[in-house]
This record gives structure tokens, sequence and C-alpha cells, in this order.
């Protein structure tokens, strides 16, 4: 760096302290960044199932303290002298997505997100690849695990892998606040129709359950493929509104329907669907959705089941109706250019995200999830939760 910053570096970071127990606002110690690494000033971050999961201790060899967060947006402090893109400066804005190895032949492919071996230990781990961590806290005397997907974005400043980084410059502070979980759940719902199913006009798609990851997938059917008969099914009638809204054709509230399947069967004359996707991760919903399929038909898990979740499967029906079961993860896309892609369908009209957020104090933490746990999101029409991290721990 032309100008190195000095450390430790004082800021603030949302905790996970021990599995299980409330996120928790704490100052803590940036010690140092490494030469692949940027200094991010996190101003809005998404908040993702996954930063549950990491909460709940449901994600392996990630030790406590640690900082969640996924789905950052920010501005660029400082930036190591390794760093391969020379066109980023100090002051430029940013999105943050996922990190992958860089250096294997499927990273080359630009399929990190399904193939890079390292894709599992560099995203779910909170540590450096050499297991190091560049946080401790506020006495210095206990490591605090970061680097969560490359970012740990629930800090006020972030040290960032630069794989993370996709650069929006022209980003404003209010856009940030609506595009930033574009880094996980946007562009997985909205990856996982454009990049891996790729439905035509003609198709026809259902998806279950309608939250960010869902709407995202929706939108990028209905709105920017045009395709025209998407189902919708989830359990909240004011989401199934939203969706109706958004260009699903038909709409399905799985709470009053005791047969999704034959609800779905009788939409489509018996012929059943030719893509569904689940981002619920439920056992009854994923067996749904691959009970749904019609001839030739393809389901795409991209929701994480809890461990154990077992769907049975007719092998011989499946193999004389070619259907296919695939799991997608981080929609298979290469952020730095799909995300462009879905920020120039919002300026469009076609991927209008600001419908389904609702940005919360990052101090009101708990206060969101409770209110996505119960519906009150999405009441308001906002069903991704974004944080407004700017605010000092108090």
């Amino acid at each position: 760096m032309k100008t190195g910053p000095s450390f430790p570096i004082p800021t603030t970071a949302l905790l996970v302290p021990s599995p299980g127990s409330p996120f928790t606002l704490s100052p803590v110690l940036i010690q140092n960044l490494r030469p692949n690494e940027l200094l991010v000033e996190i101003k809005y971050s998404g908040l993702c199932h996954t930063d549950f999961l990491l909460r709940l201790g449901a994600l392996p060899n990630v030790t406590y303290p640690s900082i969640p967060g996924h789905e950052g947006a920010g501005t660029i402090l400082a930036i190591g002298p390794a760093v391969q893109n020379r066109s980023l400066a100090t002051g430029d804005n940013v999105l943050l997505s996922f990190t992958s190895c860089n250096q294997c032949h499927h990273c080359g492919e630009k399929a990190p997100s399904t193939k890079c071996k390292l894709m599992p230990p560099l995203n779910l781990s909170c540590a450096r690849h050499d297991g190091t961590t560049a946080y401790k806290t506020e006495d210095g005397a206990t490591s605090v695990s970061g680097h969560f997907f490359g970012q740990s974005s629930f800090a006020q400043i972030a040290v960032v892998n630069e794989l993370s980084v996709v650069p929006i410059k022209d980003m404003t502070e209010d856009e940030m606040a609506v595009w930033a979980p574009m880094g996980c759940g946007y562009q997985t719902g909205a990856g996982t129709v454009m990049e891996v199913l790729k439905p035509k006009r003609g198709d026809v798609v259902v998806i279950f359950g309608m939250g960010g990851v869902g709407f995202a997938a929706l939108m990028a059917a209905a709105l920017m493929l045009e395709v025209g008969t998407v189902i919708a099914v989830d359990l909240v009638e004011e989401k199934l509104r939203m969706a109706k809204e958004m260009g699903a054709r038909w709409v399905i509230n799985g709470r009053e329907t005791p047969d999704v399947v034959g609800e779905i069967m009788k939409i489509t004359g018996g012929k059943g669907v030719d893509f569904a996707v689940d981002t619920t991760g439920v056992g009854k919903v994923v067996q749904d959705m691959v009970q749904c399929l019609g001839q030739g038909g393809t389901a795409a898990s991209v929701g994480a089941p809890p461990p154990g979740v077992k769907v049975e499967v007719d092998a011989g029906v499946f193999f004389a109706m070619s259907k296919r079961w695939v799991g997608v993860v981080e929609g298979e896309v290469w952020p730095v250019e799909f995300i462009p892609r879905l920020i120039q369908a919002y300026k469009e009209g076609k991927f209008p995200v600001d419908k389904i957020s609702k940005v919360y104090p990052v101090g009101d933490i708990e206060k969101a999830i409770a209110d996505t746990e119960s519906g009150k999101v999405r009441a308001v029409e906002a069903d991704d939760v974004v944080l407004d991290t700017k605010l000092t721990c108090r």
C-alpha cells in the first residue's frame, strides 16, 4: 500500500459470542491486512439465512466469537499491494460477494461456486485459508473469527479478500441499501434461473419460498426472461400478493392447500412443470418440488436443508421421464460479471428489489430477525433485511 494504515485499527462488529447466543455489538481490533486484501468501510449489509446458521453453530469448523455477514456494501479505505485489480482505488464504492481460490481450473472457467474445492472452507470457516484471522477483541487477548465469505460484513470496517470485491463505482449510499443483497441472495435466485435452468418463454416454472432468493428467481423468470407461466408457492398471503404483482401467473398458499403437487398438476393440465426451484430447504417442500416435475423437467435446490433430510425419488420414473435434480450454490455465477447485469436490469425496471427489502439499524438486528420470523417484515412489503452498519457501539 502506498500509505498503509496503522495497526491495530479499532472498529465495531456484530459478533456471535458463542453458538446459539444473540448477536452482540462489540468493539474489536483489526490486527493486520494481507497483500491480497482490502479494508472496506461497510455501509450496509444484507442479512442472510447462512448468517443464522453461523449464529446457531450449524457450520462446521467455526470458532467463536465470530463475525458473520456476507452481503456487504461499502467504500474502499485501503488496498493491499498484491491486489490484482489495478483499477480499484480508495474511495471506490463496492459490493461484496463470495470468494474462491482463483487458482484451480474451475475458477479459471469462472465456476468457483460449484466446483472450486476450496469454496466451502474459504467461505464458511470464518478464517483465512491458512486458518488465521485479522481480528481480536478490544483488549487484544482473544482472536475473533472473521473472513466469512471473504468479508464478514457485520463490521464497520471489514478485511476483505480481493476476490469478494465487485466494483460499482457510481453507486450511491441509497443504492447500497437496496443492492447489498446482490452479493448472495439476489444473485443466487436470479443466477439459478438465468444461468442454470435457462427457461424459455413457453416453459412453466414453479418457485417454492418467496423470500429474497425466491423473489429474485421470480423476477428473473417473469420480468427478465419473460417466461409466460410462473407459479409462486408460499405460506404467507401477503407475499403471494406481491408475487402476483411481480409477474407470477399463479400463486399457491401452501398453508391452505393440502395437496400442493396436485394443485400444480391441475394448473398445468396434468403435465407438470418444466423447471422448479426450492429456496426453503424444507424436506416436504423439496419432495413437492421433485414430484411436480413434468417430462424432461429440472428441479434446483438452492435452500440449504438441515442435516439428515431425506427425499424419496422413484428412480424408474425419474429415468423414464428424463427428470433432473441439481443443487445450486450462489447461482453458479461469476459475481463481478453477473451482479452488474442485475443492476442494469434493476435500472430498467426488470429487477425491482427495492420493493422487497427493509433497512434496520444494526442495533435492531434481533428485532429484524423477529419481524422476519413473525411475518411483520413481509407485511410492509419487505422480504430481505438490510442492516445499516454505520452505528457505533453504545
